[in-house]
């Protein structure tokens, strides 16, 4: 599909941006307290302010929003990243192992440390994603390890002993899991699912530096991204410093994942299927597809997160879990349109 213009990439940008509005209009307005139009604006303005909906937006619903937004926006970017390096258009955080390996990295942390004395508070919310980046990277190192063939990355074989790492890491998260206390079994459970349902500013403060910090390096990279899609040997050829341009990508596409995976849990098939729509979309060209893919992501995890806790209200449905339900059919779909 070839490149489209500089305008229409823009035009694609504002239409999701107007999605993405829809989707935290309604999650705004709707739920078990519901609120118009003029009571948002005026509670946001500080237009006689209510005490009832300042807690309902400030401290529920727009937390919520903003989180989802910016975790889908992570895992759409680092979605294309993934499918970019390894040229493989499956090439997902979540089937290839690291989601769960930094899910399982953060469930440890829960086990031994959170709600100790020395640990509480900002400190544990901010140490979560760095223990979900050493279980990203563990991910990567054992991927890298098993799917080397004549020293090169199989992008086939990457598939494979990524969804070995995802059944290993998923059976230790699952065994800590199990030794937890009730309280916290529940919680780990509906956190491993991928729910934004307990979203806080704390968790918002702690995601946001990983927006500010790793997209621009991604969109900065974005041509080395392109010289891969023709293969290591022409991207060297071209002068492409091939495996530390790699470990660049891969360590920021981890990061992204690893902070998305410690505040919102395991929020699958993102990172799979942003990337696709947003390649229909523009074209080959990576400077474009990032922050398309970053937007397409935004607006599946705030439409899934509005659908979750409103169709089966006033019980809640992850996130993860609604677009799991979308995901794995279009993973079928590409499986059976590359056999083609």
């Amino acid at each position: 599909m070839p490149d489209v213009s500089p305008p229409r990439v823009w035009s694609i940008c504002a239409v999701l941006i107007v999605v993405i509005a829809g989707g935290a209009y309604l999650s705004l307005t709707s739920g078990m307290f519901d609120l118009s139009l003029r009571e948002i604006v005026q509670t946001l303005l500080r237009i006689d302010p209510v005490r009832e909906h300042d807690l309902v937006i400030f401290d529920f619903r727009l937390p919520r929003i903003v989180l989802s937004v910016l975790v889908g926006a992570a895992l759409g970017m680092a979605g294309t990243v993934f499918q970019g390096v390894t040229r493989n258009g499956l090439a997902d955080p979540g089937i290839l192992g690291i989601n769960a390996g930094a899910g399982m990295a953060v469930v440890l942390f829960m086990f031994f440390f959170q709600g100790s004395v020395q640990i509480q508070g900002w400190l544990a919310v901010m140490m979560m994603p760095m223990f979900g980046l050493v279980g990203g990277f563990l991910a990567v190192v054992l991927i890298y390890l098993f799917s080397q063939q004549h020293g090169r990355l199989d992008p086939q074989r990457m598939i494979l002993v990524g969804i070995a790492a995802a059944s290993g890491f998923g059976a230790v998260t699952l065994y800590v899991s199990l030794k937890m206390n009730p309280n916290d079994f529940e919680m780990a459970v509906v956190w491993l699912a991928g729910s934004i349902y307990n979203a806080n500013w704390k968790f918002v403060v702690t995601l946001l530096p990983w927006l500010i910090l790793m997209p621009p390096i991604l969109w900065w990279k974005g041509r080395v991204l392109d010289l891969f899609q023709l293969g290591e040997d022409s991207a060297l050829s071209l002068g492409v410093h091939v495996e530390r341009e790699k470990k660049v990508l891969l360590g920021c596409s981890i990061g992204l994942v690893a902070a998305s995976v410690a505040v919102s849990g395991s929020v699958s098939f993102v990172g799979l299927i942003a990337p696709q729509i947003a390649r229909r979309l523009t074209g080959v060209n990576h400077g474009a597809i990032l922050p398309v893919s970053g937007l397409i992501g935004a607006a599946l995890v705030v439409w899934a997160d509005f659908i979750g806790k409103t169709i089966f209200a006033p019980a809640e449905l992850a996130a993860g879990i609604v677009i799991s339900i979308i995901g794995v059919p279009y993973f079928i779909y590409l499986l059976m349109k590359m056999k083609r």
